[in-house]
């Protein structure tokens, strides 16, 4: 079948310019919305002390002392930390405005790679979606990389749709390139890379000679720091996967993750609209096309359903925003036609109201959570802490100032390290880490807030190695169904034993970090990094990456394998 080629004219006509003008319009307003619900959730204040560290010359950590990767996304860091040079403006602010600028790129993007793939007068089809729902406004601020995401989604898709149509866009290795990128945005989305490398060959293929060298492109830049990985953080992983869990099946949870996003917003509705809207629409149903529309909806089932198996996210909808757009992206714009023109309308009305007034049952509440589920309207919930409309600023809360503002004098006076708590009274003892250290539920605020010396302790695992792989409490929220709390910090590092603590259940912790492989666990954060603890490092991160062991002390003291 001969291959349909559309080619750009060198003159701009009239029509065609109102269809970019109506295109970006769209960009403006999703960007607008989205800079109206702007905020910065603890997670993404979590990023930004890893981004501190990177900035003081620490190298990417948490804390000093220990080579932890609390970050799932590689390339969200090390972006905010090329932005984070600029003197003068906040982190938070950069992290705010970076991921919109991002998001809205990656729509305009996306956009514009349907519209060149419908030819003619193109309207928003899936487009609106993504400007109707909050979520979408919600996660492009945040502090989170969900910006990032869409950015490298709609970059990829608009380079396949122009290979497809045969239309220039740089040395074919370029797009292999930014084609593997996706595992550093985040993991999961080595999901979208292999379906969008499998879609490039089918494009471009030339032999297996040219294939291997797009694939070995590809592979470059995640190979490479997969190794950096493995030899600096000993792991395979981030260790959030750890913590979360993320080869765990929970389908229960996952089923009911994904409703939570499904009922409030009807999503039937618009699904169902795009999908007559595409067959509804003309253009020739080439190899090519059918290729490159094929990718996006085959990955993006393939990501809904990776999240669903592993049991979702405690924040709503945030981790299938990702799979929904790249559902939409074939129809992000749609060819205007006699019979198309019903469908978009009917999404435009659907649009409207979805914007004004489809929400969460629970959004809005005091306490802003489906208690069933623990899945909760994060915006919401850090509006309510706040009282602050958009909380950007660390400063915005009053609870991390109050603990940044106490700790900071109290800290000056210690004679030497200590490890310190608060549980309505002030406690310090002297710490043998050779730093201080504080235990915090949120770790971002006081993270950023604090001294880059003085460490802050996590006992649900993020950016702790003691807590990340202990193994999971059965029942609770996903996300944070891991815990090693205070205790577990006074045992691994402060001197004596404190009277606040039962001392037969500390004995017991500090057996269970005695034992020969959670102490070498521990040697491989916290020893000198050479290069024989690099190459320790890379050797031993299979085994370590499985490493479990009980969360009760008391089981996890005679060295043995967790009762799963």
């Amino acid at each position: 079948m001969k291959t349909v080629v559309v080619e750009e004219p060198a003159a701009v006509s009239p029509w065609r310019l109102v269809n970019r003008v109506t295109l970006g319009l769209t960009v403006a307003g999703f960007a607008a919305a989205a800079w109206d619900r702007r905020w910065m959730s603890d997670d993404g204040l979590i990023v930004l002390r890893t981004v501190r560290q990177l900035l003081a010359g620490n190298g990417p950590v948490f804390n000093v002392g220990e080579r932890v990767e609390a970050n799932t996304s590689t390339l969200w860091t090390y972006l905010l930390a090329a932005f984070g040079w600029v003197p003068g403006i906040p982190l938070e602010w950069v992290a705010v405005v970076t991921g919109l600028l991002c998001a809205a790129a990656g729509l305009l993007l996306a956009l514009d790679g349907a519209r060149r793939l419908s030819g003619g007068f193109a309207l928003p089809a899936g487009g609106l979606v993504v400007l109707a729902l909050p979520p979408f406004r919600d996660f492009a601020t945040s502090g989170l990389e969900t910006g990032l995401i869409l950015l490298w989604l709609g970059g990829t898709w608009w380079l396949l749709v122009r290979r497809a149509l045969r239309q220039p866009c740089g040395p074919l290795w370029t797009t292999a390139v930014v084609v593997g990128l996706g595992v550093l945005v985040r993991p999961d989305l080595l999901l979208f890379s292999v379906f969008a490398g499998i879609g490039l060959l089918a494009l471009e293929w030339r032999g297996w000679r040219a294939a291997a060298a797009w694939l070995a492109a590809a592979a470059a830049l995640p190979l490479a720091y997969q190794v950096f990985r493995m030899g600096y953080y000993g792991l395979l992983t981030p260790n959030t996967a750890l913590v979360k869990e993320a080869s765990r099946v929970r389908w229960d949870e996952g089923w009911a993750y994904l409703d939570d996003f499904f009922t409030p917003y009807l999503l039937w509705i618009p699904l169902a609209l795009c999908a007559l809207a595409a067959l509804l629409r003309r253009f020739s149903f080439d190899r090519r096309v059918v290729v490159v529309c094929a990718v996006p909806v085959v990955a993006g089932l393939a990501q809904a359903l990776y999240v669903v198996r592993m049991g979702g996210d405690f924040m709503h909808a945030r981790m299938l925003l990702p799979a929904l757009f790249c559902l939409l992206l074939p129809v992000m714009a749609v060819r205007l036609t006699r019979a198309s023109a019903l469908p978009v309308a009917a999404l435009g009305a659907y649009a409207l109201v979805a914007a004004v007034d489809l929400r969460t049952p629970y959004a809005g509440l005091p306490a802003p959570l489906d208690e069933a589920t623990g899945i909760a309207d994060e915006r919401a919930s850090y509006v309510i802490a706040s009282g602050h409309p958009n909380p950007v600023l660390a400063t915005d809360f009053a609870q991390f100032t109050a603990i940044a503002d106490r700790l900071r004098p109290r800290l000056a006076a210690e004679p030497g390290p200590v490890l310190f708590w608060d549980d309505d009274t002030w406690h310090a003892y002297p710490s043998a880490a050779g730093y201080s250290a504080g235990t915090f539920f949120n770790i971002g605020g006081p993270g950023l807030l604090l001294p880059l010396e003085v460490a802050v302790h996590d006992p649900i695992g993020l950016a702790n190695p003691v807590a990340a792989h202990t193994t999971p409490y059965p029942d609770r929220r996903v996300g944070h169904d891991k815990y090693a709390g205070t205790i577990w910090a006074v045992a691994d590092q402060a001197l004596g034993t404190p009277a606040e603590f039962p001392p037969d259940n500390l004995a017991a912790i500090r057996r269970t970090l005695a034992c020969p492989q959670v102490r070498e666990m521990l040697d491989s954060v916290r020893a000198p990094w050479t290069f024989a603890r690099f190459r320790e490092n890379v050797v031993g991160a299979f085994a370590r990456t499985g490493l479990r062991y009980d969360h009760d002390p008391v089981k996890a003291q005679y060295c043995g394998p967790p009762d799963r």
